[in-house]
């Protein structure tokens, strides 16, 4: 076996077709480098939207409402079938009815070194899309202080604006958490007046949150409007840059905290980049199989009356399929070796620049990428061997 491996080394001479071969490698390198970046890409797209370290608390759960118009003006209210549809759709998890205080309110300090006053509306949503943990958060009627869940939004506009301009002083959220407020109610036989205390701060939802059952009682008490109907939810996502949801709600006239929404644009350019490596470099792996083949054909035809001779001498046209396999298939290995090494380097680059800025994937090549990889070397193998085989018995007939 040496000894006709030695002999076809000496006859199968491929120096005529090396700028064949170079512009294959260079070809198959570009193609796969394209692909298995296109794959790695989106799986660290995924990572950023669904791995638990990159879970947002915040930006996972939005207030809709719909858009306010000269043509709705007064009647911004959902319906339930509206509501029913929301709840359908394969973007939204959870939907939760934000219900509002239908009853005029103000709160107010007992303290005198501490004069507070404000008009004030209440909402209340399940417990289940509240982000404060606390035990505090209860009511049932005869109860005496109403537990209340404040924006951090309304504790800065107090810190940093109102406090500065009425001279007084600063304070925290532990402070504010000591602190009895007087809740005073107008109803129709005049004014009730309630203890309400602040038992923690929220980003998530940006009004003056108390529980359901709370808000319930007081508007069956003191409503001055027997309007039911909700006209604001807030809804559950995994995926608030969702492309569907964005197209949704804009379809159905509803709004929402575009920050929240804005990585909608940045997904849509991530999927056309990915688009765009996948067809790229399809087209590239394409050209460089074709000129793989053309390259082994006329290496074969090249040498066409020696394969015959050394047939004729006793070689088997298996003999001569193995010694062209090594030949030309291990520089494949090689390629997609070296393309996968790139990536990874790349990867663990990108991994730890993500990690500064909060974003978190792995620093490690993704198991798709490298089945991907796997699989095209399944691919180029397959192309080899059969091109291979076929021209050898086209030359030996």
């Amino acid at each position: 076996m040496k000894e006709w491996n030695s002999i076809l080394k000496k006859i199968i001479k491929t120096a005529s077709g090396r700028l064949r071969l170079l512009l294959a490698i260079i070809g198959l390198s570009a193609a796969l480098l394209l692909i298995l970046s296109a794959v790695q890409l989106q799986a660290n797209y995924n990572d950023l939207l669904h791995s638990k370290s990159n879970q947002d608390s915040v930006a996972n759960f939005l207030v809709v409402n719909k858009q306010l118009t000269n043509a709705n003006y007064g009647n911004t209210t959902l319906s339930a079938s509206a509501i029913d549809d929301f709840k359908k759709q394969p973007f939204v998890d959870a939907v939760g009815i934000l219900t509002p205080s239908r009853f005029k309110a103000s709160i107010q300090s007992y303290s005198s070194q501490f004069p507070f006053y404000t008009d004030i509306s209440f909402e209340s949503v399940p417990a289940a899309f509240i982000d404060v943990d606390s035990s505090q958060w209860h009511w049932a009627p005869g109860e005496d202080i109403i537990p209340i869940i404040a924006p951090n939004l309304f504790l800065d506009f107090y810190n940093f604006q109102f406090s500065l301009s009425q001279n007084l002083p600063q304070i925290t959220q532990e402070i504010v958490k000591m602190i009895v407020f007087k809740v005073n109610i107008q109803t129709p036989n005049g004014m009730v007046s309630l203890k309400g205390k602040v038992v923690g701060f929220s980003d998530r939802i940006t009004s003056l949150l108390v529980p359901e059952s709370f808000m319930q009682w007081a508007n069956s008490q003191y409503a001055t409007d027997n309007v039911l109907q909700p006209s604001r939810v807030v809804i559950r996502t995994k995926d608030p840059g969702n492309p569907a949801l964005v197209q949704y709600l804009k379809a159905h006239q509803l709004t929402t905290d575009a920050d929240k929404t804005r990585f909608s644009k940045y997904r849509q350019i991530v999927n056309m980049v990915v688009r765009i490596s996948w067809i790229t470099g399809t087209i590239l792996l394409l050209f460089a199989l074709l000129i793989f083949s053309l390259f082994i054909q006329l290496t074969i035809a090249s040498c066409k009356n020696e394969i015959q001779l050394l047939i004729t001498l006793g070689a088997a046209p298996k003999q001569l399929r193995q010694f062209l396999m090594h030949r030309f298939f291990p520089p494949n290995i090689f390629i997609i070796t070296g393309a996968v090494l790139i990536i990874g380097i790349l990867q663990y680059a990108v991994a730890g620049w993500l990690q500064q800025q909060y974003m978190f994937i792995s620093n490690m090549l993704s198991v798709y990428t490298f089945t991907t990889a796997v699989l095209f070397l399944g691919i180029l193998w397959i192309v080899n061997f059969f091109t291979i085989q076929h021209y050898i018995q086209k030359e030996n007939n």
